[in-house]
């Protein structure tokens, strides 16, 4: 209780530590155009699923961003607005609504649509993670 009345419930982030493989935001078509994540112990994994449907396209030569855990929750604030612009990946828009994250040397680029079921599912907290101390 406080101040003679119940406190309001906090709300949890949708983390999704039993999270095995790749997944996407629950707003995704679930067809194969999202941006997947894969969460592997200290780093963050980031693909487009568009890659594989072509397939001429090698599996082996997937471009894949990787960044570590505290590397990802730095992205995810700056992409919610929940905190400043502190990501190592960088995210343009396009006049024309797509938007490319970068990382080193990969490039991935999403739709319009594909970006924004990743930013609602990222606003609703379920791309969120526990940072654990180092």
């Amino acid at each position: 209780m406080w101040s003679g009345k119940m406190r309001p419930m906090a709300t949890t982030a949708k983390y999704r530590p039993h999270a095995r493989g790749w997944f996407t935001s629950s707003r995704s078509n679930n067809g194969n155009q999202c941006v997947e994540v894969r969460f592997d112990g200290d780093a963050v994994l980031i693909r487009d699923s568009k890659y594989r449907r072509n397939p001429a396209n090698r599996p082996d030569e997937e471009p894949i961003i990787t960044v570590t855990a505290c590397e990802w929750t730095a992205f995810i604030d700056t992409v919610t607005g929940r905190g400043p612009a502190t990501s190592v990946v960088t995210v343009h828009t396009a006049d024309d609504g797509h938007t490319s994250l970068g990382h080193r040397a990969v490039t991935l680029t999403y739709t319009p649509e594909e970006w924004q079921a990743f930013l609602d599912g990222a606003i609703a907290g379920e791309f969120d993670r526990i940072i654990l101390p180092a």
